[in-house]
């Protein structure tokens, strides 16, 4: 009775496993068996920290991709790429292909056509010229030519700088050795442009017109920028004491703030960065955070990284300099806050990789000609307003 009792509970249990059994080979044999008519591109090869998608490397399917995803290319070498498509008879069949990544641009010098050192200086003086790689972090650089620091004279020579994918730039220069370098300049009047004209020439129905303050312009008087036409306002918050330093809120930034709020003027801040890695980016973004939550915060938090003179001390290239200014921007709209990229044109351009954020153009000049999306834009240092003491920067912030 109990054996009895036992078959009538599996019998059906096992019927339903050789069903699901004759399911899956029937599958399997099915997808085996589908129609697979596939011709991929010559060549499959995708450049670094590119956007392809999974179609860009396919010349004909027989079907439809089921997620045409973006490739990964931030990393060199071989990727296989893992994918599934219904075919014309309704069947789902993953695929895949192979793609190299590969790094093709060459490094970047930038110098003019001399320069110029003091006799007896540094021979490896070429180290201080700005030498970096979309890719490598540290590209070697190095001087073709014989000179002599310690022989007044003039040197022609060769910069060069290659990366590790073998890309090679080269810079003719002249070396100037002198006896001594004058660094004392000609005093020169210092030029403004009134607030009044540039709010004349830039305010419209799709602008508004503001400044970018700190320390350096001492302790301004809020009431008398608002009556100026002062429509918002970006305040430098703080910044750290060189790379790996202390944290420092900008002397003027609790008074300006606090002053903005009360005079309903709309706020952004900016942090003068010298992070060189995602995790100091990060927390300097967490800084940042901490140190705005008792104000009334309504224009992005920008990222504002200048250190150009020093670039080759900070061991990155463009693309690990731009995914630590995303780290940071991400990090303070996770926060609640919208952030914001600041730049000049000539580094937007040349060593950026884009980014999903509002882009803040830095271009001294009537009119600019960066082609680029940017929805705050600096347009001069040396503005001059009731309210100041000296020369201030003027932004154009553009709305819809």
């Amino acid at each position: 009775m109990e054996k009895k009792k036992w078959i009538i509970i599996l019998l059906p249990l096992g019927i339903a496993l050789i069903v699901i059994g004759v399911f899956f080979i029937h599958q399997h044999l099915k997808v085996k068996n589908a129609k697979v008519n596939i011709i991929l591109k010559d060549p499959m090869v995708l450049e670094f920290a590119t956007t392809k998608k999974v179609s860009d490397f396919i010349e004909e399917i027989n079907g439809t991709i089921v997620d045409d995803y973006v490739i990964d290319s931030t990393t060199l070498g071989e990727k296989t790429i893992r994918f599934t498509f219904i075919n014309e008879d309704k069947i789902k069949v993953p695929y895949s292909y192979q793609v190299k990544v590969v790094d093709t641009v060459a490094p970047m010098i930038r110098m003019g056509n001399s320069y110029t050192i003091k006799k007896d200086e540094d021979s490896e003086f070429y180290k201080n010229i700005f030498c970096g790689d979309n890719q490598d972090d540290r590209p070697k650089c190095y001087i073709e030519g014989d000179y002599d620091v310690g022989v007044v004279g003039s040197y022609p020579l060769v910069l060069k700088a290659v990366d590790k994918s073998g890309n090679t730039s080269e810079k003719a220069f002249t070396l100037n050795v002198i006896e001594k370098i004058d660094k004392q300049k000609t005093p020169t009047e210092k030029k403004y442009t009134p607030f009044s004209e540039i709010l004349k020439e830039y305010k419209n129905e799709h602008t508004k017109i503001g400044l970018d303050i700190s320390k350096w312009q001492g302790e301004v008087d809020m009431e008398k920028l608002k009556l100026a036409g002062v429509e918002f306002l970006i305040l430098r918050v703080g910044g750290t004491r060189g790379t790996d330093g202390e944290y420092f809120v900008d002397e003027q930034f609790k008074r300006n703030i606090e002053l903005a709020n009360s005079y309903h003027i709309p706020v952004g801040v900016y942090f003068y960065s010298y992070s060189e890695t995602t995790k100091a980016a990060i927390q300097d973004a967490k800084w940042v955070v901490e140190q705005l939550k008792p104000y009334q915060i309504d224009l992005p938090i920008a990222f504002d990284w200048e250190n150009w003179d020093y670039f080759n001390d900070f061991s990155l290239s463009f693309f690990g300099l731009t995914e630590m200014a995303k780290a940071f921007l991400s990090t303070v709209e996770k926060a609640g806050y919208k952030g914001m990229l600041y730049s000049s044109k000539n580094f937007l351009e040349d060593i950026w990789y884009p980014v999903d954020y509002d882009i803040w153009l830095a271009h001294y000049t009537k009119k600019t000609t960066y082609q680029g999306n940017y929805r705050f834009w600096q347009l001069c240092d040396n503005g001059k307003i009731d309210g100041i003491q000296g020369g201030v920067d003027v932004n154009v912030m553009y709305i819809d």
